[in-house]
């Protein structure tokens, strides 16, 4: 079993929208980020990230205002929205989960622990 499965990745057209999903399991956390890998970049990109506890969240700069991450019913689970999809958005997008995060930290690829192997986001100018 997997500690970190995403899902909800697609195909759309400019301007349309997807709902990503992130479930973990075995491991307890107190922030799951997201993250994404255009093809041309070696670089993963922190997009997204919030803590539980208290519903703080995170965004870069590039995504704000146009995607939304938040919790699921239970403890185990989470979301990223993505609405007003543009063609830079593409790329391979990961979930990670990490013990703590805060605005200095969240979009730090090593900061996290446990990573899922993505989900496909691909948008058609």
């Amino acid at each position: 079993q997997e500690d970190v499965v995403e899902s909800g990745g697609g195909s759309v057209q400019a301007g349309g929208s997807l709902r990503l999903s992130c479930v973990t399991s075995d491991h307890l956390w107190n922030c799951m980020g997201w993250f994404r890998q255009a093809p041309e970049k070696k670089e993963r990109e922190g997009v997204a990230a919030f803590d539980p506890r208290d519903g703080t969240t995170y965004y870069a700069d590039s995504v704000k205002g146009r995607f939304t991450i938040s919790p699921g019913s239970d403890a185990n689970t989470g979301y990223l929205q993505m609405t007003n999809l543009k063609p830079d958005d593409t790329g391979m997008y990961y979930c990670a989960t990490a013990h703590w995060c805060s605005s200095t930290n969240y979009a730090r690829r090593n900061w996290y622990n446990y990573w899922g192997r993505g989900t496909q986001v691909t948008v058609a100018d």
